[in-house]
């Protein structure tokens, strides 16, 4: 009788429902992913100017940058002035409240500034702003 008793104990043992500690941990997972913020970045990082009226923009979605040497990066790819419109149009589809910021260094022209401005209004999008630092 001994020994049936303790055969008992050792498959309770032996046995460990792991069932609620995963739904513990696929909850957290989902929160995780739910509550986290993803930063959209424009690809490269430019040298803005500095501003004393320069004003935090919270929802701005669709970010533009232009480099030193005149180069457009659209979502970490780089992109050709004429392909700067479908690329704002694609982006303004996926989310209609969306803005457009302008990330451009202080040594670009402003002709290229100019040409991305005009894009984004000709994609249909009126507010577009200009990223600066504040000094």
């Amino acid at each position: 009788m001994k020994q049936h008793f303790q055969n008992l104990m050792d498959e309770e043992e032996a046995t460990i429902d792991m069932t609620p500690m995963l739904d513990v941990v696929f909850i957290m997972l989902i929160f995780f992913i739910v509550t986290a913020s993803f930063v959209k970045e424009a690809g490269i990082d430019v040298n803005r100017p500095e501003a004393a009226t320069a004003v935090k923009k919270d929802r701005a979605n669709i970010l533009v940058a232009i480099s030193d040497k005149g180069e457009i990066w659209i979502n970490k790819r780089k992109v050709d002035v004429r392909a700067v419109q479908a690329n704002i149009e694609r982006l303004y589809a996926e989310n209609p409240q969306g803005t457009v910021v302008i990330q451009a260094d202080r040594k670009a022209t402003t002709d290229v500034l100019i040409k991305v401005m005009d894009a984004s209004r000709a994609a249909g999008i009126l507010d577009v702003s200009i990223a600066a630092q504040e000094p």
